[in-house]
């Protein structure tokens, strides 16, 4: 453990010896390098778990491993939330993005090792889960550690939790490219001289580390064995709007599901209900077990027997209708077994589900059209492929990342042109049909997404309760013309709140209206009153920044009072609101 008096000389050196664009270069390395030990830890970790967990076991009794695994699983990782690290915080995408809009990009420091561990309980016994969110959210809090550590500002500290995130994709799936890409559709960094290069070294970085550590067997690779062909175009096509039909209802199923999870208070119930219904889906369909990669990998491969294996199903891989029963159960069922596994207690995300969905959905749809002969046979390995990319980047509402993920994972771009044809369709379909992302739907409803639109970012950013100006003096409902000269002598300011002894706003008085009459003492004894007007509106302690800014488009008033049930708190003004947008503009954008 580096002493403080250690730890001051080091940024005493470092700040005379190293320019802040090189020590943001180097600290995006080493961030890089741990997000991608970390993918290598989580990784290994859940894949020889499974191993043990299942080898040697007679198959006649794997279904029921399969119904009690899941449940330990879930039970022994809400233990080790609600005991251990004493947090029931989510370690999710929306989780980070909330981060970065609303806690100055401070992500805590538990998560850089309790997403890992608790996805390794969850996962590692079964649970119907990505891996890729908890360690996104375990490089994204490595990042964010450390640029604050290193006492970097907000628009720094942010660099370094998307160069956690970009590294931790990167070392997953061996893809800097999408890594890069994701930071900025999912996380919505933007692209700059400042940001463009960190991300970069970080996504090599993370890359490079699993590359050289991480066994082959359990690297996530597909390979092309057919080319692309031109008349497969309208097909491509009706699968992108497949993929997008099946992105929403994934959304939406997910987000109801989370829903109904949390309006169950006691977490032994969500435990139990969760853990019960997952094990019976996959008792009956085992593919759904775990992250389903190699299930993916039997499908692309043609390998049905692999899919079917435990399952109830496994004596009808040759009977066209059940493969279709069965696959088809599988797209829609996956949605449901995540979001139980999550809901219940579990930590996971939903990137693998996605492809997993994306996957079963494009081969049966090869597969009925094969099986009827409507023409000449396709390809089910491409549109298992393509069917991946479109129904991710429908669900992130980030086609680019789809695109670039699968381009990559087959180590070439011979699909780059179905892939960016049906991606790009379903991502219209989706938002067509659901306007936010299951990653910021929730963040939008309450007004805390950030975007790419910078009005609108900025307005985010900004908090109410930092512009409210508290130097306006109130004057009482009981007084008179008289009390309120003698006010105006003491004030700097122009308006004057007009208050009842609880503290509740009535009106308020303009100086210009009583310049004329202010030096009349005949006039004094005039009641407060009938001096005092009524505001043309009034602003809500609980509106959103949009909200303050629609009231004074409306009005055209260039000062506003913020109530609180009532209750006078103070004015918000128009240079104010200028002056703090201003400088969050300079904090948020880069150079």
């Amino acid at each position: 453990m580096i002493g403080n008096t250690q730890w001051r000389r080091f940024l005493i050196w470092r700040l005379r010896y190293i320019n802040n664009q090189s020590f943001i270069l180097i600290l995006s390395v080493f961030i890089g390098i741990a997000s991608g030990m970390t993918a290598l830890v989580l990784k290994t970790a859940v894949y020889r778990g499974r191993e043990f967990l299942l080898e040697g076991i007679n198959w006649s009794y794997q279904n029921y491993l399969f119904f009690l695994y899941p449940m330990i699983g879930v039970g022994l990782t809400l233990v080790f939330r609600k005991y251990i690290i004493r947090d029931l915080a989510k370690h999710n995408l929306t989780s980070l993005l909330h981060a970065i809009s609303k806690k100055n990009s401070i992500v805590k420091l538990h998560k850089t090792y309790s997403s890992i561990i608790g996805a390794i309980i969850t996962a590692g016994f079964g649970g119907s889960i990505g891996l890729e969110s908890p360690i996104i959210s375990s490089g994204a809090a490595i990042g964010s550690n450390m640029g604050r550590n290193f006492h970097l500002n907000y628009k720094e500290i942010t660099l370094m939790l998307a160069c956690g995130a970009s590294g931790a994709i990167a070392a997953i799936f061996n893809t800097p490219i999408a890594a890069i890409v994701f930071a900025l559709e999912v996380l919505l960094i933007d692209m700059s001289r400042f940001s463009l290069i960190p991300l970069l070294m970080a996504s090599v970085s993370g890359a490079i580390t699993t590359k050289l550590f991480l066994d082959e067997e359990i690297l996530i690779e597909f390979a092309i064995t057919h080319p692309f062909a031109i008349r497969d175009i309208p097909f491509f096509i009706l699968l992108g709007i497949l993929s997008g039909l099946v992105s929403v209802y994934f959304t939406k199923t997910f987000l109801w599901i989370e829903k109904r999870f949390e309006q169950i208070k006691l977490l032994r119930n969500r435990m139990l209900i969760g853990g019960i219904t997952l094990g019976v889906m996959i008792f009956y369909f085992p593919a759904l077990y775990g992250e389903g990669y190699n299930t993916v990998k039997a499908l692309i491969g043609g390998d049905l027997s692999e899919v079917f294996r435990s399952s109830l199903f496994e004596d009808y891989t040759q009977v066209w209708y059940m493969v279709v029963i069965f696959i088809g159960t599988l797209v829609f069922f996956k949605v449901i077994a995540t979001s139980i596994t999550i809901g219940a207690g579990g930590i996971g995300g939903i990137f693998a589900p996605s492809v997993f969905t994306g996957a079963m959905l494009g081969f049966l749809f090869v597969f009925i059209y094969n099986h009827f002969e409507w023409g000449e046979p396709l390809s089910a390995s491409n549109f298992t492929l393509v069917g991946m990319a479109s129904v991710l980047g429908g669900v992130l509402h980030a086609p680019l990342t789809g695109i670039f993920l699968i381009a990559e994972i087959t180590s070439g771009y011979e699909l780059i042109v179905p892939l960016m044809l049906s991606t790009t369709i379903s991502f219209i379909t989706v938002k067509s049909l659901q306007k936010e992302s299951i990653v910021t739907a929730q963040l939008a409803k309450r007004g805390e997404l950030i975007t790419h639109n910078k009005d609108l970012a900025v307005l985010r950013f900004m908090q109410l309760s930092k512009v409210i100006e508290t130097d306006l003096i109130s004057v009482s409902e009981d007084g008179n013309l008289g009390d309120l000269v003698k006010v105006i002598s003491k004030s700097k300011r122009n308006i004057f709140p007009v208050l009842t002894e609880e503290g509740y706003l009535i009106g308020i008085i303009l100086l210009d209206e009583v310049r004329d009459i202010m030096f009349n003492d005949e006039l004094y004894s005039t009641p407060i009153s009938s001096l005092m007007n009524m505001p043309p509106a009034s602003i809500l302690v609980s509106d959103s920044m949009e909200k303050v800014l629609d009231k004074f488009k409306e009005t055209g008033a260039w000062n506003l009072p913020v109530l609180d049930n009532g209750k006078y708190l103070g004015f918000v003004s128009k240079s104010k609101l200028f002056s703090a947008y201003r400088q969050h503009l300079v904090n948020i954008t880069a150079d």
